[in-house]
């Protein structure tokens, strides 16, 4: 495919390419199997394994961690010997069956195992041929992964509702046996529409020293930039994470859940965050779109930094609501008020990340950048962890200004980091004129 998205017959759902249908699908699949298994987990472990709550929540600590670990492995793997297809492909086949294997008990943990592996090659790769569709200079581009998120909340919002209430009811045999179904469907979406994918590039040989010192030096530059940007996703993420932690805590305790003479059960309001993000991402599109048509389009960092802010003006809201009830109740609405809030600031922030992300890959390592966010991730939830722990130490009102305070100093990074990440991809654009020539090499950037 040359020239991925930039004729009418190559546009599908949004004005995108069709391949990002083909991508969006396979990871809503998998999201589906992901969060499926990882609702019923601690319930499986310790009402059917009857493994003591301390056991059962270690392991569940020890698998979420190691999702988030071995991607930056599978990126390096996919990027150095198997390539982008082949990881999705083998990835994919390998969490299937761990899902599978999963319904039998004597298999539990080399099932866990076998789930975090198929993950690492997976996980990082897919969302890397999100860049391959476009050009580099393609205003689309960055876009695309907010297309590509909604299929995280999608599977995310459905899993626990399906494959939960499956398992609960008729047995978590069946449930995990769900998921790992779910995943094949992703698989097989993405075999049947593989050809709406962009072939991979071959590698480019390095024709004189000099332009081979350029390079590294380039990459050391982009390099630099990427633990930047990974030291302040990392502060931005011990505050949201809180969301299924202290604030789920919260809104257990002191919110006010009666509707007429209806309790809201308190798990409902952990649905409203991937419902938000579905329902708010094609108007952000349409805003985006129009103004970039105006010439007024919003630099990645920048956009990153306005939503870190835009979620730290929604912990200061909670902050003032706990204030003001002091040991009383808060109407539930207020905690929906703050949901949306959040979702936006979400929105600006993680999809534009890992956009970013795939952007600001060095040449031939698209896999592995990508599973550095992975990693960002996973340092991140643990800093959350240690942040959280602070939740009985201090009142809930100086406890939601410290997680805005969080949030803002990762926005202020964000914003400084600005200047570096355009200065870096207004180099990355100078060679695009001689994309022409090499038209399958639009993965690069």
């Amino acid at each position: 495919m040359t020239g991925a998205g930039t004729t009418s017959a190559e546009r599908g759902w949004f004005g995108h390419p069709r391949g990002l249908t083909i991508l969006f699908l396979t990871n809503m699949w998998e999201q589906f199997s992901y969060y499926g298994m990882r609702a019923m987990l601690i319930y499986y472990m310790t009402k059917q394994l009857m493994l003591a709550q301390g056991n059962a929540s270690f392991i569940y600590g020890i698998y979420t961690a190691c999702a988030y670990f071995t991607p930056i492995l599978g990126g390096m793997i996919a990027d150095r010997y198997l390539g982008k297809r082949r990881a999705i492909i083998i990835g994919a086949s390998v969490m299937a069956a761990g899902h599978f294997m999963m319904a039998f008990e004597p298999m539990f943990y080399l099932a866990l195992a076998t789930i975090a592996l198929g993950n690492g090659l997976f996980l990082p790769t897919l969302p890397s041929q999100v860049g391959d569709l476009y050009r580099r200079d393609d205003p689309r581009r960055g876009w695309a992964f907010n297309v590509y998120y909604v299929g995280v909340n999608i599977g995310g919002f459905l899993a626990p509702l399906i494959c939960g209430t499956i398992g609960e009811l008729y047995g978590w045999h069946y449930g995990f046996g769900l998921a790992g179904i779910g995943m094949l469907a992703g698989l097989v979406i993405y075999l049947v529409g593989q050809r709406h994918i962009p072939a991979e590039p071959p590698r480019p040989l390095r024709s004189t020293t000099a332009a081979g010192a350029e390079k590294r030096g380039f990459d050391r530059q982009t390099i630099l930039v990427l633990i930047g940007i990974g030291l302040a996703v990392t502060v931005f993420r011990s505050a949201y994470e809180q969301i299924g932690n202290t604030v789920a805590l919260w809104a257990d305790t002191s919110v006010d859940r009666r509707a007429g003479g209806f309790v809201i059960p308190v798990t409902w309001f952990q649905s409203l965050n991937p419902l938000f993000v579905m329902l708010m991402t094609p108007a952000l599109l349409a805003y985006w779109s129009r103004r970039a048509r105006a010439g007024h389009d919003q630099p990645p960092a920048r956009r990153m930094a306005l939503g870190a802010m835009i979620v730290a003006g929604a912990y200061l809201l909670l902050a003032g609501l706990a204030a003001i009830a002091g040991g009383g109740m808060t109407n539930w609405m207020w905690l929906a008020v703050f949901l949306v809030v959040y979702t936006v600031g979400e929105l600006f922030i993680l999809p534009t990340g890992l956009g970013l992300l795939a952007r600001l890959a060095p040449l031939h390592l698209g896999a592995t950048t990508v599973g550095v966010w992975f990693l960002m991730t996973f340092s991140g939830n643990l800093s959350a962890g240690l942040v959280g722990s602070l939740w009985s130490h201090m009142s809930h009102s100086v406890f939601f200004v410290l997680l805005a305070a969080l949030a803002g100093v990762a926005g202020a990074m964000l914003w400084l980091l600005n200047g570096q990440t355009e200065q870096i991809d207004h180099a990355r654009l100078q060679p695009s004129k001689s994309i022409d020539k090499f038209p399958n090499r639009i993965n690069m950037s």
